[in-house]
């Protein structure tokens, strides 16, 4: 991958590269599954997860930087900067643990909220291709520009998490789509959207502290928003205000064509 000459996005760049010789290197080993500890979100921490999370923060040293580190497994270290890189070092853990090849790093860079989120990248650590996104400046896909799709009424494709704790109203859209897909990652998933491969990704389950945590969508976001996409939560509000913070969860509903809010938000007899 070709790094623009912005010097954020370069350190971003090798903290992702540092990221994929290690999980590649580890991806085999019999004790990728092994637990072994509690992240700072409460939910248990894999080896394979803090091999990643450590190469992070050995690249964000290497690198001289002073970004405060916002991750799900250390949660939040100050480190003297006015920035926040907001990580997940492997998004689609589960994925990844299973040899199921959807999964990421994301990190987005910014200040205090979603909103605040100026940079994101998200790395694909199975195809090796990298989405970036600066606040103003376009979203690229290994250097190409991506662009939302129109929406085809009848032949859409969402992708919508599913399964035992997803809303009715989530379930009723699958019901109404034309195709779903749902692949446990939401910053690839965010990334298609973004780069016309689906119309919308929903992810809204029955209670909030299920939803997303700013981790898992921190970097997408931007892509999505600078990509010409939306997003918002399943009230359809504005998630700029959702601070970077682990505590704190949101539903999303991310859209390619702004003509498609009416079906999301209501369903098809709207």
């Amino acid at each position: 991958m070709t790094a623009p000459s912005v010097p954020e996005l370069e350190v971003m760049f090798r903290i992702c590269s540092s990221v994929h010789g290690a999980v590649r290197q580890a991806s085999t080993s019999p004790h990728r599954a092994d637990m072994v500890g509690m992240g700072a979100d409460g939910s248990p921490t894999e080896e394979l997860d803090r091999i990643a999370e450590a190469q992070v923060l050995s690249a964000v040293d290497e690198a001289g930087v002073d970004w405060n580190i916002l991750s799900e497994e250390i949660g939040l270290v100050h480190r003297g900067g006015e920035r926040t890189l907001v990580v997940d070092p492997i998004d689609g853990s589960h994925n990844a643990l299973r040899g199921l090849p959807v999964a990421t790093v994301s990190l987005g860079l910014g200040h205090h909220t979603l909103g605040g989120i100026d940079i994101g990248v998200v790395h694909d650590l199975s195809a090796g291709s990298t989405y970036w996104a600066v606040r103003g400046q376009g979203a690229f896909r290994d250097g190409r520009p991506l662009h939302v799709r129109a929406w085809a009424p009848r032949h859409e494709l969402f992708f919508i998490n599913l399964g035992r704790h997803a809303s009715a109203h989530a379930v009723k859209l699958a019901a109404e789509s034309r195709r779903v897909r749902s692949l446990g990652c939401a910053s690839f998933e965010m990334a298609m959207v973004a780069q016309g491969g689906a119309d919308a990704y929903i992810f809204e389950n029955d209670t909030e502290n299920r939803n997303l945590r700013v981790t898992d969508i921190a970097a997408s976001y931007r892509i999505l928003l600078e990509a010409g996409g939306g997003v918002m939560n399943s009230a359809f509000a504005s998630i700029d205000a959702v601070p970077l913070r682990l505590d704190q969860h949101t539903s999303i509903v991310a859209y390619g064509d702004t003509a498609l809010r009416d079906l999301l938000q209501h369903g098809a007899g709207a």
